[in-house]
């Protein structure tokens, strides 16, 4: 029996996404008790929930990534790299925290054997 190498390039990417994840969590959870006045936090909820969607769409993501890197599955390595896309497309302004993510996690996926 052969035994399967862990793909680099979904390893990168995961490594990158999982820092993301951190970063943004980080950032978020700081920004949204912050404001002095009504208006300010009224904007800043706005704002969290705008990128909402994105970051839930970016954890499926790593976590697909994960577990096509770790079980060595093609379709949830393929299953993330999609979810990056989403995640691109959910919130374009922070296109440039997914674009490496999604771009390794397809050509990862490309470069994993068939099952």
């Amino acid at each position: 029996m052969e035994k399967k190498k862990l793909s680099k390039l979904l390893l990168v990417s995961l490594i990158i996404g999982v820092a993301y994840l951190v970063y943004s969590i980080v950032y978020w959870t700081g920004t949204a008790g912050s404001g002095s006045d009504a208006a300010e936090q009224i904007g800043t909820g706005i704002a969290t929930a705008l990128v909402m969607p994105h970051l839930i769409c970016t954890a499926l993501a790593v976590l697909f990534n994960a577990l096509g890197l770790f079980m060595r599955k093609r379709g949830f390595a393929l299953t993330g790299a999609i979810l990056y896309t989403v995640a691109l497309v959910l919130f374009p302004m922070y296109f440039m925290f997914v674009i490496i993510e999604m771009v390794l996690s397809y050509i990862g996926f490309a470069k994993m054997k068939k099952d």
